[in-house]
């Protein structure tokens, strides 16, 4: 099953979905279209039970290069473009999928763009990736959940570095500080992907929510209190059915 969208395209390949982001002579910038896109298909993702793993990719020579800079000609600063371009939750919506979820990324990977791979579960990095979060530059703070998603995986020196500077590192060395989850041959990485989301998409639904549930929500607790969280998940009677 296949549904195209003005900026993505939606195929459900059996128990996987893949979300294509498709602007490509725009280099996935992030518009207003491609945030009322995705809204609608994480929504059918969240809601068909059938599936169980989803990746997340671009066509073209990049995976996604953040917010779409023409729209800032039509809003008073690009403070105000982004909120109105950000304000429908759907980076919320894609952390929340009950599912294993794997960003495939190559090329440019820039701002929201690398925000976005850093809310799903896994990254798998084609070896020509290159990323970087420019938004100091245009007097902005990362706004898609930079400053968050990168000190959790890199640590805060790290984190605090890429987010002040912007400077650019490549696929190597974003795996070595734990961006990136996996690097390969950029004629690999649809395949490798599809590979591991098959591996995950084999675990029971309810299970994965629960586990993702105590590890997110773990991360704001003590320790003592995510092991009582645990416990409670743990306690959960699992259904019979494999969803």
């Amino acid at each position: 099953m296949a549904e195209t969208f003005p900026t993505v395209r939606f195929e459900k390949r059996g128990a996987i979905a893949w979300v294509i982001l498709n602007r490509p002579e725009f280099l996935n910038a992030y518009n207003l279209a491609m945030r009322d896109d995705l809204d609608q298909v994480l929504s059918a993702i969240h809601d068909d039970r059938e599936i169980r793993a989803m990746i997340l990719t671009g066509a073209g020579r990049a995976f996604a290069t953040g917010g779409d800079l023409t729209e800032f000609g039509s809003a008073p600063s690009p403070l105000t473009a982004r909120w109105v371009r950000f304000r429908r939750d759907v980076w919320g919506k894609l952390l929340a999928l009950p599912i294993p979820t794997v960003a495939a990324v190559h090329g440019f990977t820039v701002g929201g763009g690398l925000e976005m791979a850093l809310l799903c579960d896994l990254v798998i990095a084609a070896d020509n990736t290159r990323v970087c979060l420019p938004e100091t530059g245009l007097g902005m703070i990362p706004g898609v959940g930079g400053t968050q998603t990168l000190s959790r995986r890199a640590g805060i020196g790290r984190a605090l570095d890429l987010c002040i500077s912007g400077r650019w590192i490549d696929a190597r060395e974003s795996l070595l500080i734990g961006l990136f989850d996996k690097l390969v041959a950029k004629s690999r990485l649809l395949r490798s992907s599809e590979q591991i989301a098959e591996a995950l998409a084999t675990a029971p639904r309810a299970m994965v929510a629960m586990i993702k549930t105590a590890v997110h929500d773990g991360l704001d607790m003590t320790m003592r209190e995510g092991l009582a969280l645990e416990r409670r998940l743990a306690a959960i009677r699992q259904p019979t059915e494999a969803n």
